[in-house]
Parts: structure tokens; C-alpha cells; sequence
């Protein structure tokens, strides 16, 4: 969707979350099974803010899944698309992080999000909503469980329990142990994967650290970015 046709009330906004919700597919499988030629190709995306300018950072950067070797980084910086809004997040931040992903010389497989997927209140966060406009694989790693019910997974590694709606009981996602005895992440359905293959990829993703490389390695290139924006130099 260009920026241009942008939601920029949240009455217009939900309408788009609703009509981009049925065309979510919330089953497929994982990169490491998929087979083709760009799913070793991981992408990670984040977004910082520069609020007293109105600005918002997004970076994007592509890891090899097998080594998790970064190949390639990229960052875009925008005027901030829409308002605050809890459940709205992805129309203040897509439009950046869209711009990032068309920077990279390397088309990912997969797209890890910090944030939801699936687990939203209308079952359109951030991930699934860039995994519609991009067609991408895409999943939702976030580090609190939002407004969904969960019960602490055992504390080995790779254990997990379900994240469930408390109104209706679905489950919407997995809070998932990626180090031992460390607190969970969140993993949630993004578009074309399913969600066990979504936490088998989050697991692969977080071998040494409680998030995927790929959540860590965008949020320190935010990080640098912005603070070299507000610097007046350039991060890259």
C-alpha cells in the first residue's frame, strides 16, 4: 500500500486490519524445511522513535539462519506515519519498515518481528499485517504476552505453553523458553508459517540470548542509527 493511501484515523485504520485479516495464512512451513532459494535468508526488523523530531528509525538486517552471520543491513528513516494508538502500532511503524526491506539487495525468506502476529486483539499485529503486503514469511516474537492469559513454561529450554485468547480460549500463541530459567518470548503466527514451525525458527534464532539474533541485531542497528541521526552523522 503506498503512503500515500495510508490509513490516518484509527476508524479507517481498524477498517484496514479488517479487511486484511482474512487474507492472512496462518499455516505453511518453516524456513528450515521450506526448501527455497531465499528461506536460509532471516530478516530481523525493529523501529526506534526521535519524538521531539517526529521521526521513527526502522532497520532491517539479514542473517544467514544456518551460521546466523549477518549479510546484510539497511535502515530507512520516515516522519512518524500515524498516532499512538494500542493495537495500531503497525500503521505508525510499517511504512518505515517497508522502506527498510525495499533497500536490501537480498530478498529474505522470513521476516521476525519485534511484536505480534497473530496475538492482536483483531488478529492482525505487526507481523502478519507486513507478511499480507509483502507476501514474506513472516513471524512475531514480542517480549510481553499483550493482553493475552499464559502460564509460565517449565524452565528448560524450548519449553512453552499456549497464549490464549481469555474471552474466547483460542490460542493466539506460545510463550516460549529460549534459555533456561530465563523469562519467555512471545511467538505468534505472523502470514505462511505455522505456529510450531514459528517456534522452531524463534529457537534456532535465540541460541545464546533470551531474543532471535535477528531482534537483537535491528535494535542495535536502531539504536546506533538514531543516535547517529541525532548526532548528525550517518550509522552506516
Amino acid at each position: 500500500m503506498p503512503v500515500a493511501d495510508w490509513p490516518t484515523t484509527e476508524t479507517e485504520a481498524i477498517a484496514e486490519q479488517e479487511r486484511l485479516r482474512p487474507l492472512v495464512r496462518p499455516h505453511g512451513p518453516g524456513p528450515a524445511t521450506a526448501g527455497g532459494p531465499h528461506d536460509h535468508l532471516i530478516a530481523g526488523v525493529d523501529v526506534a522513535y526521535d519524538d521531539e523530531r517526529d521521526l521513527v528509525v526502522a532497520a532491517a538486517v539479514v542473517l544467514d539462519l544456518g551460521s546466523l552471520a549477518v549479510v546484510e543491513q539497511t535502515t530507512a528513516v520516515d516522519r512518524i506515519a500515524f498516532p499512538y494508538v494500542p493495537g495500531l502500532l503497525a500503521f505508525r511503524e510499517l511504512p518505515t519498515v517497508l522502506h527498510a526491506l525495499d533497500r536490501l539487495t537480498h530478498t529474505p525468506g522470513t521476516v521476525v518481528c519485534d511484536g505480534y502476529g497473530l496475538a492482536h486483539p483483531r488478529r492482525l499485529g505487526l507481523a502478519s499485517h507486513l507478511g499480507v503486503l509483502t507476501g514474506l514469511r513472516t513471524i512475531g516474537v514480542a517480549k510481553t504476552p499483550f493482553t493475552f492469559d499464559h502460564r509460565d513454561p517449565d524452565a528448560p529450554r524450548g519449553s512453552w505453553t499456549p497464549l490464549t485468547d481469555p474471552a474466547t480460549g483460542e490460542e493466539v500463541g506460545r510463550a516460549v523458553r529460549t534459555r533456561a530459567g530465563v523469562k519467555p518470548v512471545f511467538v505468534s503466527v505472523g502470514h505462511r508459517i505455522g505456529l510450531a514451525e514459528a517456534v522452531d525458527t524463534t529457537l534456532a534464532l535465540a541460541r545464546a540470548y533470551r531474543l532471535p539474533e535477528t531482534t537483537r541485531h535491528a535494535d542495535a542497528l536502531c539504536r546506533r542509527t538514531l543516535a547517529a541521526l541525532q548526532e548528525g552523522t550517518s550509522a552506516n
